[in-house]
Parts: structure tokens; sequence; C-alpha cells
């Protein structure tokens, strides 16, 4: 007996896997004669010799690795081998040559930043280049108009609007069908992770036609967070938004706990593969779902693909974007947060940047980059990363080549850096700041030329009292919450690091601003030349930041592709546009009339 799934318009089947190779029976050829070069001289004899009259041409061999080489190749081609050895040799020769070329390989940090140098870009001098231009930023400060009361390009709108329920309605059944059992996932990680397990369960219970059972929060290692799902969300909300369209409950019936001795674990744990496909689910876990009444699925994290039928896609829009709103207690005081940046701000018209700063101890001691902290920053650095990370920076052939990783953009970007970047682009000092950040490494040090670039500048512990922030201290994803909440409703957004924050931010403020991110994303391969420049002038300095700027304008609004994710890319899978949307709209009045 076969479960009714709600997979419209059928699943586009995976793609069938690769033919086997067949084994083609071995064909000893005959011998043939010895490959010519195109001058017409027989190759081998550039090997061995003139083996003719008058006594031959003896060849003269000058080390050990000629020899050997001679010896290997003149006993080869006397098998007709080569072709079969022939990799080998190259591979060997390979080898031989780079042993004969000294390259620096460094297997440990070093301080100095200096040996594995690649460029410009490589060394961290952006105090330099800032001590230079100081007194330039200085002089543009305090000026009547500021680049954030027109930073974004109104010609670049495009008028998204979200169109969620028409997606949900359109492709999805009238009245849900009876469930085929209930589904029980485990969400991991931080905040945002958590977000995109939910989402991707709300997406699968919705394929299997399964009632979900309110996710369970897995105490994470490095989070260690202890908040239960209601603590960060509003529970009654997901389930009374979710109601036409997913069956949500906050635990499993009577009748169901006792079939499993009222103990979760003893449910089946299903072990699926990350980014799998709704085909996977439909073959492999319904059938589990329907002899058992109950499933897990423990870890959930990326555990459903991109690629998915709309209705489904729709369930994932309508969970992250409508149904998962913050618990009462953190909106509250998000809220008063956003108010008083709003009050700060009253110079540029209540209009603020948010940055997520990424310069915490442990994000600088696993990029393995150098700042200016000396020898002391290295040993912090390689505690912090043997405390972490046990002897994983300390693997045999582990390279390590902090200058790279610069001019390649992996080093957080520090305030020094981000606040630079800012000037740069037009932002001048009576800009409002809000960083939204963990704790960061050396903070007095590293949070000082920021605040000296922007004064106004706020942070979750400047904006609330030690009172209003007590509920939430030790429990990571609530505070993330709070931050999350006053970077969505600022005017500027900038990311300097990826993760799963920006991640869903960028996608969130797309959804809510018209499809335009409304984000700053630098290049940070440009920065760091950039800021490795202490002979540059402000001019040169100020232009290219500016195109820096123009350019996370343009990228703004971007479509999902097959392969993104829509919790970044909302676009056309959770939002239309407005002319057809009100086309749609206009159809559909004309069709009741």
């Amino acid at each position: 007996m076969h479960g009714l799934s709600r997979l419209s318009n059928g699943v586009s089947s995976v793609s069938p896997p690769s033919s086997p190779r067949h084994r083609g029976s071995r064909v000893k050829s005959a011998a043939a004669s010895p490959t010519t070069s195109p001058g017409g001289s027989d190759v081998g004899c550039s090997f061995k010799g003139s083996v003719g009259g008058g006594g031959g041409g003896r060849v003269n061999i000058k080390n050990v690795v000629e020899r050997l080489g001679y010896f290997l190749i003149s006993a080869l081609y006397r098998r007709r081998g080569v072709l079969l050895f022939a990799p080998l040799l190259y591979i060997s020769g390979m080898l031989l040559y780079m042993g004969t070329q000294g390259f620096d390989v460094i297997n440990s940090v070093s301080s100095r930043g200096v040996r594995d140098a690649v460029g410009p870009g490589s060394v961290y001098r952006s105090p330099e280049v800032f001590e230079k231009l100081w007194p330039f930023m200085e002089s543009e400060s305090n000026r009547t108009s500021n680049v954030l009361m027109n930073v974004w390009n109104p010609k670049l709108r495009q008028n998204w609007k979200p169109c969620i329920e028409q997606t949900v309605s359109s492709s999805g059944p009238s009245v849900l069908p009876k469930s085929n059992g209930y589904l029980i996932i485990e969400a991991n990680g931080g905040l945002n992770q958590q977000r995109l397990s939910i989402c991707d369960a709300v997406a699968v219970a919705g394929l299997l036609n399964a009632t979900l059972v309110i996710p369970i929060f897995h105490l994470n290692s490095v989070w260690q967070d202890s908040s239960k799902f209601g603590d960060i969300f509003d529970e009654e909300f997901f389930i009374y938004a979710l109601r036409n369209h997913v069956n949500v409950i906050k635990e499993l019936p009577e009748d169901i706990l006792q079939q499993f001795d009222h103990n979760i674990s003893n449910i089946v744990n299903l072990r699926v593969k990350g980014w799998s496909s709704p085909t996977h689910y439909l073959q492999k876990v319904l059938p589990r779902l329907l002899e058992l009444k109950a499933v897990r699925i423990a870890p959930f994290s990326n555990r459903l693909a991109h690629a998915v039928p709309p209705y489904i896609q729709g369930l994932r829009c309508l969970c992250n974007f409508e149904a998962l709103r913050f618990s009462e207690p953190i909106r509250m005081l998000a809220a008063k947060m956003v108010d008083r940046m709003v009050k700060h701000s009253s110079k540029s018209g209540g209009r603020y940047v948010s940055i997520h700063l990424r310069f915490e101890e442990d994000m600088v001691a696993f990029s393995c980059c150098i700042y200016d902290g000396g020898e002391e920053e290295k040993h912090e650095m390689d505690i912090v990363r043997e405390r972490s990370w046990r002897g994983k920076f300390r693997r045999r052939g582990r390279v390590i080549r902090p200058g790279a990783n610069r001019v390649d953009g992996k080093c957080p970007l520090t305030p020094l850096e981000v606040g630079m970047m800012l000037r740069g682009m037009g932002f001048d000092n009576t800009t409002s700041l809000y960083v939204a950040a963990g704790k960061i490494y050396k903070v007095e040090k590293h949070m000082a030329p920021l605040k000296q670039m922007f004064p106004h500048l706020e942070t979750k512990e400047t904006l609330a009292s030690v009172e209003e922030l007590a509920p939430f201290m030790g429990h990571s994803s609530r505070l993330a919450a709070l931050d999350y909440t006053v970077c969505l409703h600022s005017e500027v957004f900038v990311t300097t690091q990826g993760g799963n924050f920006p991640h869903f931010l960028v996608g969130h403020r797309r959804y809510v601003y018209e499809g335009h991110a409304r984000t700053i994303k630098p290049d940070k391969r440009k920065l760091a030349k950039l800021f490795d420049s202490p002979n540059i002038r402000w001019k040169d300095f100020k232009r290219q930041l500016q195109d820096m700027l123009h350019h996370s304008d343009m990228k703004g609004i971007e479509l999902r592709k097959p392969s993104s994710s829509l919790y970044m890319y909302p676009m056309p899978d959770c939002m239309c546009k407005k002319s057809e949307a009100k086309i749609e709209h206009s159809n559909t009045t004309k069709l009741l009339k």
C-alpha cells in the first residue's frame, strides 16, 4: 500500500548512475619498429648512442641520477614498456625537478608574514595606510551630505514583492490529506543553521504528507546553548502560520509514545545523506514512515537538495520568511534596540549601517592569518588552535601560508579595515554604526580605530541595559537573534566573512526590501592589495572603494540559480514582480465576475 505524497507535477528523477566500465580483453600487440623522430633519426639512439663500427660513441654519464635514468629508460625501451610506465616516469621526473628548486614550504605560522610573501596584498599593512590617510578622512568629516541618504540607486530597483501564498496555494492541495505518520528531526548548530534545518524539515514533511513534531535542538559543543525551540521562535505562531499546508504538533501523541516506551531514542533514526533529492525521500523514507508511523532523522542539516518542486520550495519560503518569527521576549527587546538605533541616527534621517564583524579569537586563529601582534599574537593563536582543533594544524605535511591566504581574500577583516573601507566609500563620521559580533580579539586595541572613524558606534551591549540582556546571556542563539533583527532593519548591511548569518540575512533583506539586498559585500582580494599600498593617494583609494560600493549595488538584485539557496536568493521562488502580481490579480478578478 502506498501513502499519498504531495509532489506536484511529478518529481524529476535523479540522473541515472553512469554505466559501469567494461573491461576489454587485453590484446597483445606484435613488436613494432622503434619510433623515429620527425627528423627521421632513431629516437633510441639519443639514449643508447651509436653502436656501429669504429669503436662506437660512448655515452658520458655524469652523475648517479643520469645513470639511473639511463638504465631505466634503456631497460623499458628494450622491453617495449615505455607507454605502460610513462606516467610513473613523468611523476618521478617532476619530483626530481621540484627537489632541485628549493621551494620554501612553511609548516608553521610565521609571526613576520614574510617567508611566504606572494606579492602585493600578502602582508598586513593596514595600520600604515590608515596613518597616512587619516588626515584626509578628518578633512571630510561632519559633511552636510552623507552618502547614506542615497546610497542605493533607485533606478536599479525592479519592484519585487512577496507572493508565497500564491505559490503554495496554486501548486499545493486545497485540503490537507490524512497524515502518513510523524516526522521528528534534530536541528544542530547556531541560530541560522537551526533555521535551515527547521525549514527543510517543513518542506520534507509537506513532501511526505507527514505531521511534523516541533524540532528538537541539539546541544552543540561549540555554541553551548541549551535553548529550546520556544525560547528562540514563537511556537504557537509557527504552528498557526503553517496550518493550511503542514500539520505541526508540539509533541507526539500518547499512543505513539507508548509504542516506543516513551523514549524518542527508540524511534528508528533514518540516516539521510546531505542534499538528498525528493525522489530519495519518496523511495526510501516514505515506505518506512508508512510502516512505523513515526521516523526520526538526526542530524538534519543540509539534508534536502536545493532543486525541489515549486510547492515544496514554496513551503521553504513560507517557513523562513513568514512562519519563523522570534519569540516574544526577543521581539520586544529587538524592537527597542531598533528604535534606539533610529533615534541615534537623526543626522541621517534615521538610517544606520550594520556590520557583521567576524574578528573573534577563534576566527582569527582558524584563518591562520598574521596581523600586527608579533610573537605574542603567534603564541596566543597557537594556543587557540590547539585548544579548539587539537593537532589539526600540526599534522605532518600541513602547509600554512598566511600571505597567500591574505592575497586570496581569506583573512577576516579587522575593525580598522572595515572602517577604512566605509570611509573610502563615502560614509563620514556622522554615520551611525551597529556592530553585530561575538567577543572581538583584543577588543580594546582593534575597536579603537573604528570608533575613531565612527564615533556613533553601537553594539547590543551599548544599546540594551545589563538588566535587559540578562535573560539572554549564556544563550548565543538568542543573542544572535537580537543582532539579526537590528541588522535586518538597517539601511546598509556589511558582510565581512561569510557564514550562515549573512547567508540568511541577505536573503531576508531581499524579501523585505523589494528584492534588493542593500548589502555591501566587499571584494576582499582587492581590499588586500589596497590595504597593502602605503603610498596610495586618498583620491585613488576612494575611487576604488566607491567602485566596489557600486558593484554591491548592482549585485543587490539576483535571481536564484538552480544550484543556489532560496534562503539567500528568494526570487523568483518566494517573490514576484509587482507588475506580474497585478496582472494575475486582475485576471482572477475577471474570472470571479
